[in-house]
């Protein structure tokens, strides 16, 4: 049996979900006995049937397997808001998992969510909520962030306790604050942590 990881698995168009999934990571790995895998998913097309990418990315992380998610101890799952909801190419993935369904492979595995948007009011936590749908049809148990962390109480950008979230600009220039990051760390270390009282029970 392969050790332990937790899959941290994102789509993102400019970079700020991919630098969340960084810090996500980073908190993952500071938990022993588990480790960060961090996997993203290529684009869509129009035609929402067929991707754009080859197989292996040209940089960053490899694209998500079905057997990455399905070996996983605890998902950790991110996208920018599209109206609302995760942006197509992830919805597309995840969409592509009903032999996980079928098979109970996710049942009782933890599971996280984060987004970035333009803005404030730009459906961060319509999108943290609905990212969800899917992980509990799955069977997985949905984590959040408690308020002992300070950064909910003081953050004047992102953050939720449904999720991490980053309020990106409207031209996508905002650096994620140090609140935000402190969350992503945060929610890395708890589901990690998480995952391994699971498993070693």
């Amino acid at each position: 049996m392969s050790d332990p990881y937790i899959l941290v698995l994102y789509y993102s168009r400019h970079g700020a979900t991919a630098q969340m999934a960084e810090a996500i990571a980073a908190g993952v790995n500071t938990v022993s006995g588990q480790r960060a895998m961090v996997r993203t998913v290529p684009p869509v097309s129009n035609n929402i049937s067929e991707t754009l990418a080859d197989d292996i990315p040209d940089d960053g992380p490899l694209y998500c397997s079905e057997d990455d998610l399905r070996g996983c101890s605890g998902l950790i799952m991110g996208s920018p808001t599209r109206f609302g909801n995760m942006a197509a190419p992830l919805k597309y993935f995840i969409d592509s998992t009903s032999n996980l369904w079928l098979n109970g492979d996710l049942i009782d595995k933890p599971a996280a969510v984060f987004t970035s948007t333009s803005s404030m009011h730009g459906g961060n936590e319509s999108t943290l909520l609905t990212m969800l749908l899917p992980l509990m049809h799955q069977g997985m148990i949905a984590v959040g962030l408690p308020y002992s962390h300070a950064a909910l109480h003081n953050t004047q950008t992102g953050g939720t306790p449904y999720g991490a979230s980053h309020i990106a600009g409207a031209n996508g220039q905002q650096p994620i604050s140090d609140d935000e990051k402190s969350l992503c760390h945060a929610l890395g270390e708890r589901l990690a942590r998480i995952a391994l009282q699971i498993i070693t029970k």
